[in-house]
């Protein structure tokens, strides 16, 4: 067993973390064990704290964890100790989904990725007092100094390479990036309206910038994201609370949009971003749905919504080509984060959920 971890562990799920020393199960022949460096903080790791969630503390989250492997499993032959690594969700690797270039789409993704559990049974970790903790969040449990993962979720990296900038990569930043270059396929002279530019709608953001769409309007309630985004290449910008929003998006862009992307999932806003479209249009969708979607009459109007897990991404090989866009100065990903000391980790929390952070990134010890 991996003993004298440090992990943050949500308890309550309206309390802060705590940092404690966890012991984590022995790692199995087909994982490795990395040694986290950083972590990205996601919106996603907020799930176990919403009312209903099928998983309850006590847990350990994190799930954009970036370090250095320590251990390889014997059933490993393509990663390596001392390889530096991002981590990135887990998926089957079997089923036909991930057979056919779609692990996002596992059929097991919610057992593997949601429940904070191995779904072979095994918790994950033990407190000090012998307690079980769920250390499986999306197969890694990131907000820790070690974390036990499959190998084939891990994307070996150049070790030259700032880990605190490529933490993100693992989900928030391929979620976005993937959902415009994989999915939506949006490409020259489109445009796109995206409702949202925290870090997966600023990544959107950049993905079709360097895609070399003409038009690019950004829509959030925050006035410092809005400025951002301009520098990050949006060609316009809205305040999400203004009146006739999609009126005026259809107007701006002759019609209506190529494409809209919703990282609300506000059931409004995601029908705004549809009435922002033109005829033909696509709408991708990324955000756990806040409560039912009601279509009247007209809305789709030949539009197509479309709901996206993780861009649609094949992490091993999307997460090197945004690597690529970033050294290239194609997509400024660094641009988007703050950096935190781990025990800092609930003021990260706090900042990114009051939209002061657009990406907090924890820095392990």
């Amino acid at each position: 067993m991996l003993k004298d971890v440090e992990a943050a562990v949500l308890r309550d799920p309206e309390g802060a973390y705590t940092i404690e020393t966890v012991t984590l199960d022995n790692p199995g022949p087909h994982q490795v064990v990395v040694a986290v460096r950083a972590s990205g903080l996601c919106h996603t790791d907020a799930l176990p704290r919403m009312t209903g969630f099928p998983v309850q503390p006590p847990l350990v989250t994190g799930h954009e964890g970036a370090g250095v492997v320590e251990w390889v499993g014997a059933d490993v032959t393509d990663v390596a100790v001392g390889d530096h690594v991002v981590m990135s969700f887990a998926h089957c690797g079997s089923c036909p989904e991930c057979q056919s270039g779609h692990p996002g789409y596992c059929a097991k993704f919610a057992e593997l990725n949601l429940f904070g559990r191995s779904i072979s049974g095994g918790v994950g970790a033990t407190d000090s007092q012998g307690s079980p903790v769920g250390a499986k969040w999306f197969g890694q449990s990131s907000f820790a100094t070690r974390a036990v993962v499959d190998a084939r979720s891990v994307v070996v990296v150049d070790d030259d390479l700032d880990l605190t900038v490529l933490a993100p990569l693992g989900c928030g930043v391929i979620t976005g990036a993937g959902s415009v270059l994989n999915t939506m396929r949006v490409s020259a002279g489109a445009s796109i309206a995206i409702f949202g530019v925290g870090p997966v709608g600023m990544s959107a953001l950049m993905a079709a910038k360097a895609a070399g769409a003409t038009r690019i309007i950004a829509v959030d309630l925050h006035e410092s994201r809005l400025d951002l985004a301009k520098e990050l290449g949006a060609t316009d910008t809205f305040v999400g609370s203004v009146d006739d929003l999609a009126d005026q998006i259809q107007t701006l862009s002759g019609g209506g949009t190529n494409f809209a992307f919703d990282t609300t999932g506000v059931p409004s806003v995601i029908l705004t971003a549809l009435a922002s479209l033109r005829s033909g249009g696509m709408c991708g969708t990324v955000a756990v749905q806040l409560g039912d979607l009601v279509l009247g009459s007209g809305a789709m109007d030949g539009k197509a919504l479309v709901s996206i897990i993780e861009g649609d991404s094949v992490p091993r090989t999307f997460i090197p080509q945004l690597i690529d866009m970033w050294k290239a100065g194609e997509f400024p990903v660094d641009r988007l984060i703050r950096r935190f000391d781990f025990a800092e980790l609930n003021e990260a929390e706090k900042l990114s959920g009051e939209g002061e952070v657009i990406k907090a990134v924890v820095v392990m010890p």
